[in-house]
């Protein structure tokens, strides 16, 4: 391990020194590269900080301390369509022979490529950043503003250019702040009683203080709330422009204590060639109109029109939605305060409709009173029917190759409600050389799928919730009805599900799921195939069978291994029935007692009927932002109906059965917790943490296969192959490893390389186990602190790939601690790249 230390170290080396000669060979004469920029405030050298950010020509970026763009930037020719012309008539026997083995037009081809590859390095490099004293002052005058925007308005700032070597030189800031000037007596100025009085009411709320530093920023923030402020209580035109902070500030500096006074200024209007001003005055709503299927809106072409609760619906012909639905949805009323969030409101709440195309709301002043304003809403609706197709290529470990067909069918406005009807149909056909047939052909599986799912917007349920689940969080109920069937892909499951959920956001960060109903049955129609699909399990069986010399000749084929299954299952049975020389506490009678537990679990029907509820916060503005944090917590109950209902004349070996299937029963809670920091240009530290657990009860010893929890791939711990890790320390070898409890941990620090090639460092923690279960085995159970020393971590470093609209990534990871390992080889035995694990995916893991 030192020896691979010390040679990733000596490259690392001789590459800076190979990456510095060839970037100082490009500096001109009586210049010096810029290698690092240093700040000091008040005598303390700083390393995170904004005013990093302030610096006019920042030091070359740099991948483990090589400014690799930099040296792209040496290989940039200019005219290299000329260059490689002169390249090429430059030898007569080079043109020669060139033409001998390309045509013309490749030749050309090769020309245009070495065009695109300069085009590339110009695209992707950076000119070596030199040392020029204007920029410096620059950089020195932002940081003194920067320090007034604070409060510090006599702060000095000192520069220093520290020669480094010939070549180079380090720049340094050192700032003296001096002292910090706080706000003092705050008063208020306005000729408009209505914003004097809105003001007065929301005083508390403001975001200047008196004794707190002075800051531009909270400025800019109370400007920015005094207009949402009087926008939102009826100031329909109120300007930002009309807000103005007078700040007295002693220039001997002897007071550091600054006086504010705020100041609204009156509406300034046009009327001809005049300029009016007027107070600001409260604005009331008017007559609410909807304007419905006219994207040009021209009155002369609504031929029909209706009222309801005081709002007027034109439309050209029969209107197609019911009164109700559109009026529902605003967040408006005639005779209401204007409130600029009721109308944002009103319009997010058309757009989430998914019926109208680029849903308008204005605004004009009313005729018969300047303070009334009146409201026009202009819809026009999309397509009523739409479809759409998609294809898909797979690969798993039980499918060699498959081709996927999938269409939807959307139907909009299916009860005039604004409901949307959506069918979605897939069809599936592979190859598997796993199928038990061996004269099946190339395509021998199967699937077909599909699923109804009608959305409403709104909350479906027998007692009206409106008051609690207003409009203005974007209530919906789902309804979803599914099926599926498969044909030689593993057990050939045939499954059914149905739910009932209702969705609403709270406000912008808040988004909650509660599904009534979530339904889900799902039977397998070719157990017998168990062994031939879960193949580590058969070899595991078939070669205790022939250690212990099983000579059951009618369930041997003829080369002495277990028929599949009439072999497997009589051997099972002889064991369990003391038939055969395997007794009772030996290695091999737990083993096989393993396998048998698990294949009647995998192979058991399902019926699982419960409910849900999830609650997701995310702070994240938009996808653009990478300083944000998620948390989401779901709990699910399941069970409880069902097996109130069921009667005790039902019960099945103290158990109750329904349809001849064993109903689960379970609790089910996870957290998940996503955090991202900003630390640099598109440099971003990401954090995930995550813990569930689903615990068996009542009618239920164990979990459903579909609802319990694995470790490992290109999401979880990348160190191990997805199944592979876990439960606990056990050595298990099966296709598919699960339990029903799961810790994991990941961090991951992401910087840019190149263009569109990213980077990133990672490291992976967590495991599987079981708990509160049938499973007795104490490696892969969890029974205390102490086994969090069974957390497996995995550290590593991926390569990704910027498409805009997907990240295409490679990552590869290496077991740093493999707890199933003797503890002397538990760190750092695996770190080659011969047993590195390499994962695929597609976007950010979280």
């Amino acid at each position: 391990m030192l020896r691979i230390l010390q040679t990733k170290l000596l490259f690392i080396i001789l590459s800076s020194l190979t990456f510095s000669c060839s970037v100082l060979k490009t500096i001109p004469s009586g210049k010096k590269f810029l290698k690092e920029e240093k700040y000091f405030i008040n005598g303390e050298i700083i390393k995170n900080d904004p005013v990093k950010l302030l610096s006019s020509t920042p030091p070359n970026s740099k991948f483990m301390g090589i400014p690799i763009k930099v040296f792209l930037n040496n290989l940039v020719v200019k005219n290299p369509d000329i260059l490689f012309e002169n390249w090429l008539n430059e030898n007569t026997k080079r043109k020669k022979r060139l033409n001998k083995i390309f045509s013309s037009k490749q030749i050309q081809q090769i020309k245009k490529y070495k065009i695109k590859v300069n085009e590339w390095l110009s695209k992707n490099s950076e000119k070596p950043i030199l040392i020029e004293k204007n920029e410096i002052n620059e950089t020195a005058n932002r940081i003194n503003q920067y320090f007034k925007n604070i409060g510090y308005f006599e702060n000095i700032v000192e520069v220093s250019i520290d020669p480094f070597d010939e070549k180079k030189s380090n720049v340094s800031y050192k700032i003296t702040t001096g002292k910090q000037f706080i706000l003092d007596s705050i008063s208020f100025k306005t000729e408009s009683s209505d914003i004097q009085k809105i003001y007065k009411k929301n005083l508390s709320k403001s975001l200047l203080d008196n004794k707190s530093p002075f800051k531009v920023e909270n400025f800019n923030l109370e400007r920015e709330r005094l207009v949402n402020l009087f926008r939102n209580n009826g100031i329909f035109n109120f300007q930002q422009s009309s807000i103005r902070f007078k700040v007295f500030i002693d220039s001997i500096g002897i007071d550091t204590r600054i006086p504010v006074i705020i100041e609204v200024s009156n509406l300034n209007k046009r009327i001809n060639d005049s300029l009016f001003s007027q107070p600001y005055s409260i604005n009331k709503i008017g007559n609410v109109n909807i304007y419905v299927d006219d994207p040009n809106f021209s009155l002369t072409k609504f031929t029909d029109s209706i009222s309801l609760n005081n709002v007027n619906i034109f439309s050209k012909g029969n209107l197609n939605y019911k009164p109700e639905s559109l009026v529902n949805a605003l967040s408006l009323s005639t005779g209401d305060i204007y409130k600029e969030n009721e109308r944002a409101n009103t319009f997010r709440y058309f757009t989430e409709l998914k019926n109208f195309k680029y849903p308008s709301i204005n605004f004009k002043q009313n005729s018969l009173d300047s303070l009334k304003l009146d409201a026009s809403i202009r819809l026009t609706p999309m397509e009523r029917y739409s479809l759409g197709f998609d294809l898909d290529l797979s690969h798993s470990n039980i499918e060699d190759f498959g081709v996927s067909l999938g269409s939807s069918i959307i139907t909009r406005n299916i009860f005039k409600g604004a409901e949307i009807l959506e069918l979605n149909i897939k069809g599936t056909i592979g190859s598997s050389r796993n199928v038990a047939n061996p004269n099946s052909y190339f395509f021998n599986l199967f699937e077909i799928g599909t699923d109804l799912r009608l959305r409403i917007p709104r909350i479906l349920f027998p007692i009206n919730l409106n008051s609690t689940i207003t409009r203005s969080m974007l209530p919906r109920t789902n309804i979803t009805l599914g099926t599926s069937l498969q044909e030689n892909v593993g057990l050939d499951r045939q499954n059914f599900s149905s739910n009932i959920e209702y969705e609403w956001s709270p406000n912008s960060s808040y988004d909650l799921n509660f599904k009534l109903l979530d339904l889900e049955f799902i039977k397998n129609r070719a157990t017998n195939n168990y062994f031939n699909v879960y193949r580590n399990s058969y070899d595991r069986l078939n070669s205790i069978a022939k250690n212990n010399n099983y000579s059951n000749e009618k369930f041997l084929n003829q080369n002495g291994s277990l028929i599949i299954p009439e072999g497997t299952n009589d051997f099972i049975e002889s064991v369990i029935n003391n038939k055969t020389n395997i007794n009772l506490g030996t290695e091999s009678f737990s083993d096989i007692m393993a396998i048998k537990e698990r294949k009647e679990r995998l192979i058991s029907d399902n019926f699982i009927l419960g409910s849900s509820l999830s609650i997701i916060k995310n702070n994240q503005e938009s996808i653009l932002d990478e300083d944000f944090s998620q948390f989401n917590f779901k709990i699910e109950w399941v069970g409880n109906l069902i097996n109130s209902i069921l009667s005790i004349n039902n019960k099945k070996e103290g158990y109750n059965e329904f349809l001849g299937v064993l109903p689960s029963q379970f609790i089910k809670t996870e957290l998940n917790y996503i955090k991202h920091w900003k630390i640099g240009n598109e440099k971003v530290l990401a954090f995930r943490g995550f813990s569930g657990i689903a615990i068996p009860y009542g009618n239920s010893n164990s979990i459903p296969f579909t609802r319990s929890y694995f470790g490992g791939g290109s999401n979880d711990n990348r160190a191990w192959r997805v199944y592979k890790l876990g439960p606990g320390i056990s050595q298990n070898s099966n296709e598919f490893n699960e339990a029903n409890f799961k810790i994991a941990f990941n961090l991951e620090y992401r910087v840019p390389i190149i263009g569109a090639f990213k980077g990133a460092l990672f490291i992976d923690a967590g495991n599987i186990w079981n708990v509160y279960d049938n499973i007795t085995d104490p490696k892969m159970r969890f029974d205390g602190l102490k086994d969090l020393k069974e957390i497996a971590i995995g550290t590593g470093f991926g390569i990704r790939y910027d498409f805009n609209f997907f990240i295409f990534r490679l990552d590869t990871g290496f077991k740093t601690y493999d707890p199933v390992l003797p503890s002397n080889k538990r760190w750092w035995s695996q770190t080659s790249f011969k047993k590195a694990v390499f994962n695929i995916g597609i976007n950010y893991p979280f």
